[in-house]
């Protein structure tokens, strides 16, 4: 899909309302087919602050009426590389943004969340192919996504965000145009800065897709590629980590966050965007999002 370039500094603000509680989330091995780069697996979350023991749902739709993986449980498709949304704790378990809301959705519905740790690549065939029951792994909604899979009403908004070294010569969007430029694989950054320069990428040939954001950084560092592109959080933690980066003052696109579920199980999307609109009306997501993200 073609998307624009932004110029300028963007504000990064998420309007979404106050503070927040959950539950927990164990785990138990995914069945989802990941790429041969890296198997799938799903660990126990170390749980959000707060009871998880009310289990009356919000939504209308009874736990009986969806259809899930596993009866009790909701399996949730994600890539746990992905900070602070998703990434992997130093006890084998989950936390994140995005793990803190499923978490909260699955206790609303009585329900325990199940992470199912993928490539990104996977998440969306997971679902399509009812081995997980949503895909929530910071995926931004586009055209070509919403054809396989039905996408809840927004929960954050993004930043795209190109990571250069801080000797690099390029500092605008504008001299990305014929460098060479990492992204990870199957993402919206990947697949605008991919596309031909008529529709604003710069071409497949000036683009390498990695495994994941971490890898995508590893070659920046290496001299591999000369830019990164990647959502703006991420971005910000992977600076952090590594002494020689920055982040261009210009971003590369905006984004929205959704979740996304087989359009085959209606029950299980109206409960699930249901449970997204009371959570955003009443402050649950914001207070998450602020919990991780200090702006």
């Amino acid at each position: 899909m073609k998307k624009k370039l932004i110029a300028g500094i963007l504000a990064a603000g998420m309007a979404l309302g106050l503070a927040a509680c959950g539950g927990s989330a164990s785990g138990s091995s995914s069945e989802a087919s990941s790429s041969a780069a890296s198997g799938s697996t799903a660990a126990s979350t170390e749980g959000v602050s707060g009871a998880a023991a009310s289990t009356s749902a919000s939504s209308t739709v009874s736990a009986g009426d969806m259809k899930l993986v596993e009866p009790g449980k909701l399996h949730m498709a994600t890539n746990a590389s992905f900070p602070p949304y998703e990434s992997t704790t130093d006890d084998g378990g989950f936390t994140g943004i995005d793990i803190d809301i499923a978490t909260k959705i699955a206790s609303d519905l009585g329900l325990e969340l199940v992470v199912d740790d993928m490539d990104f690549s996977s998440v969306i065939t997971s679902v399509q192919s009812g081995k997980s029951d949503i895909a929530m792994a910071g995926m931004t909604v586009n055209e070509e996504r919403q054809k396989n899979l039905d996408f809840t009403e927004s929960y954050a908004n993004s930043i795209q965000s190109v990571i250069v070294s801080k000797d690099s010569d390029i500092k605008s969007i504008d001299d990305l145009k014929g460098k060479k430029i990492g992204c990870q694989e199957g993402t919206t950054g990947y697949i605008d800065a991919s596309d031909t320069e008529e529709n604003g990428g710069f071409g497949e040939e000036n683009v390498t897709a990695y495994q994941d954001g971490a890898t995508a950084v590893n070659a920046l560092m290496q001299g591999k590629v000369d830019a990164v592109i990647i959502d703006n959080e991420p971005a910000k933690a992977y600076v952090a980590a590594n002494d020689g980066l920055t982040i261009l003052d210009t971003n590369y696109d905006e984004e929205e966050y959704a979740i996304g579920i087989a359009k085959d199980n209606k029950a299980l999307y109206d409960a699930v965007n249901s449970e997204i609109k009371k959570l955003k009306e009443d402050g649950t997501i914001k207070g998450i999002i602020d919990k991780y993200i200090k702006e």
